[in-house]
């Protein structure tokens, strides 16, 4: 069969220029890692062609069997469009994606199935039935177990891509009440792949950098320790996702994860309010852990990348300007700030629903930069103007430039990282303050 995998990645409605498109594209990875998962695992027999339609134009006119639109929420309505134009050519449509299992019904409108939770294996279902003409309209994701071998991800991207991507690990058994992740069907289950798979494919990947996009490389220790020990001799450089608290308590971990060729920590510190932390089931992060996290992740010459959300019940005007005190307290040298946002099929999302502070319901604004509920202790006008404002004073030229200059010490890597960094968030900044919005 001729299949067409599209992916859609949110960049609000701004136009990007030349040089926006290169640092976006090569600095965060995009397209995202999911598009290429599915490409890999369709059998070879099949002719794939992989496209993300921002960079990409899609040929309406070519004679596909089947197209497959892997989207998040906020890219919704636009793969809902491109699904809707093939099927006018008669063409069959598969959606998958993170969010589709919080609207379900919706999605089924616009295809002619509907994958539920992570799409790669039950995506080998659907085309076996495809091809013997008794497609579902939905199909469930089987779990993952010792059998299943991923294969490698040998899908060339368009354009300039810096940084490669892959996954040892898969799900998250954390389960707090904001994640669209883990409320997704097997999203919580917790899977690791065999290292010695992860490390051949890493030799494959040919960029010199690359991402591992698992949820938290600290959930396992013991399993992380074993993969960065294996990785020494690959010559590789990488950026982790982890929870603070093992970050401030096992520093042989982190001193491994140095000598693996890992240049930055990304760290989801949420919130500097132990009662908001403790409210939202991060039970991972202690506020009094993250001074030793940063500390450890900086003494083994790494960068701290923290992302910070705003608009928790918890949340009062004042938590911005206390957020920014602690962070520069901490040093951490790059910060993504987003407001709250609660995605269908979350926790978080069935009790703003049930007690009506739910504003819109327009999937184009749950990007995590648009205020979609009524926060607590705030208007939303305070939750956008202050996040805005976080942006505006932790990316202000001369600061950004101390940090950089700073990480100076560490190597060119981290210089690197850090210039390339600070450029996307400023770029960001401006999206922010010109894109929040409600209906």
């Amino acid at each position: 069969m001729n299949i067409l995998i599209v992916e859609t990645v949110w960049m609000g409605d701004a136009t990007y220029k030349f040089l926006d498109k290169t640092f976006l594209t090569a600095f965060s990875i995009l397209p995202t890692l999911q598009a290429r998962e599915i490409a890999a695992i369709t059998p070879k027999n099949h002719k794939v062609t992989v496209i993300n339609e921002r960079y990409t134009p899609i040929n309406y006119h070519e004679k596909y069997d089947v197209v497959h639109i892997n989207f998040v929420i906020s890219t919704a309505p636009h793969a809902y469009a491109i699904a809707d134009a093939f099927r006018k050519n008669h063409i069959l449509v598969v959606l998958s994606g993170l969010h589709v299992p919080g609207m379900l019904e919706e999605a089924k409108q616009h295809a002619d199935s509907v994958l539920i939770g992570r799409p790669d294996l039950a995506w080998l279902i659907a085309l076996r039935d495809i091809e013997q003409k008794k497609l579902k309209p939905f199909y469930q994701a089987p779990p993952f177990d010792d059998s299943v071998q991923l294969p490698s991800l040998r899908i060339s991207l368009p354009g300039f891509v810096a940084t490669g991507a892959l996954e040892a690990t898969r799900g998250c058994p954390h389960h707090c009440d904001f994640c669209s992740e883990t409320s997704s069907p097997g999203g919580s289950q917790y899977y690791e792949r065999p290292v010695d798979d992860v490390i051949a494919e890493m030799k494959n990947i040919p960029q010199k950098t690359l991402m591992f996009y698992d949820s938290s490389l600290t959930i396992h220790p013991e399993y992380t320790k074993t993969l960065f020990k294996k990785m020494k001799g690959i010559h590789k450089k990488c950026f982790c996702n982890g929870n603070a608290d093992v970050l401030a308590r096992d520093l042989e971990l982190v001193r491994l994860s140095k000598e693996a060729g890992c240049v930055a920590w990304l760290i989801g510190f949420e919130s500097v309010s132990q009662k908001t932390l403790d409210a939202i089931g991060k039970k991972t992060n202690l506020v009094d852990d993250y001074a030793r996290a940063v500390q450890n992740i900086h003494r083994y010459g790494m960068i701290v990348i923290g992302c910070f959300m705003f608009g928790f019940d918890t949340d009062t005007p004042e938590v911005f300007e206390k957020t920014l005190h602690v962070i520069k307290d901490l040093g951490i040298d790059i910060a993504d700030f987003s407001i709250l946002t609660p995605f269908p099929g979350t926790p978080l999302y069935k009790r703003l629903e049930t007690e009506g502070r739910i504003l819109t319901k327009n999937w184009k604004y749950y990007n995590m930069g648009n205020v979609v509920f009524t926060p607590k202790q705030m208007n939303p006008e305070q939750l956008q103007n202050g996040v805005r404002m976080m942006y505006d004073k932790f990316y202000t030229p001369p600061y950004a430039l101390k940090r950089i200059l700073r990480s100076l010490r560490w190597g060119i890597y981290p210089f690197i990282v850090m210039v390339a960094r600070n450029m996307v968030a400023m770029m960001s900044r401006r999206r922010v303050s010109t894109l929040i919005k409600t209906d």
